[in-house]
């Protein structure tokens, strides 16, 4: 579906099941340069299980128009300028990555929006790697293969995904490959950048889980570890031999998690 969002046409992706206002919202945010595709093994799950699914494309990305934001801030107040054009009074978000910051940041600066948070690959700051940030600044493919190296498991490259057909690192890809030249340098600053995560964290009040690999090397087991401590009441689910993909790499264990907010 196509929701109006700052006079600009965002694509909003509702799991196969027509959006309906009164059931329990749940909104899900995606990674850096990534679309709502990444959601597709939860989003449809939730959507037939009772819940108003809202799987969002980030403005210039996916099918979403408008100019990317430069800021997990703005990102933050574009959640909320959603919900509003939705109709919908409060939804729990659940964001992956550079997601995971937008959901936190959104229950910070609009707390009575949020009713849970569920965060994945996650942590309260978001250090990008130079070699990284410079690759992406420079449009080079190398940007994406990096992505696609350090994201995944040793699993990813054994044929190991849930869905029966599907390549886990290819797919993931692809998906960045289609991109708008510069959005990946966008979002890896806006992560880079982000300097709220901990007054974020500590101000947190509504139920919160934290799914994280513990072999992640882009959001380390150790800072999530350290997000979770900081946010009262979260709880934290590890999951064993996993690295940042968890969407793909562990959809089971991540719908398991997210399905109790």
């Amino acid at each position: 579906m196509q929701i109006d969002v700052h006079g600009h046409t965002s694509h909003i992706a509702t799991g196969g099941v027509a959006l309906d206002v009164t059931r329990p919202a749940m909104v899900l945010i995606h990674g850096a340069s990534l679309d709502h595709s990444v959601w597709a093994l939860q989003s449809r799950y939730l959507a037939h299980h009772g819940r108003a699914v809202l799987t969002v494309d980030l403005p210039g990305h996916g099918k979403s128009g408008g100019a990317p934001l430069t800021s997990i801030e703005a990102m933050a107040d574009w959640i909320a300028a959603l919900l509003d054009a939705a109709g919908i009074a409060q939804a729990a978000l659940i964001g992956h990555s550079m997601g995971s910051l937008a959901a936190l940041e959104a229950a910070h600066r609009h707390p009575d929006r949020v009713r849970a948070l569920g965060l994945i690959g996650t942590t309260a700051v978001m250090p990008v790697a130079p070699d990284l940030l410079n690759a992406a600044a420079a449009n080079s493919h190398e940007a994406i293969e990096m992505l696609s190296r350090w994201g995944h498991g040793f699993g990813a490259a054994l044929g190991n995904c849930k869905a029966p057909g599907l390549w886990m690192t290819g797919a993931a890809e692809r998906v960045l490959e289609h991109a708008a030249p510069g959005l990946l340098s966008t979002d890896l600053v806006a992560c880079n950048t982000y300097a709220n995560g901990a007054a974020a964290a500590a101000s947190v009040a509504c139920p919160t889980v934290i799914v994280q690999g513990n072999r992640d090397v882009m959001t380390p087991l150790k800072a999530a570890t350290a997000l979770a401590a900081a946010i009262k009441g979260a709880r934290l689910t590890v999951l064993e031999g996993a690295a940042h993909m968890l969407l793909a790499e562990r959809p089971d264990e991540v719908l398991k998690a997210i399905s109790t907010l």
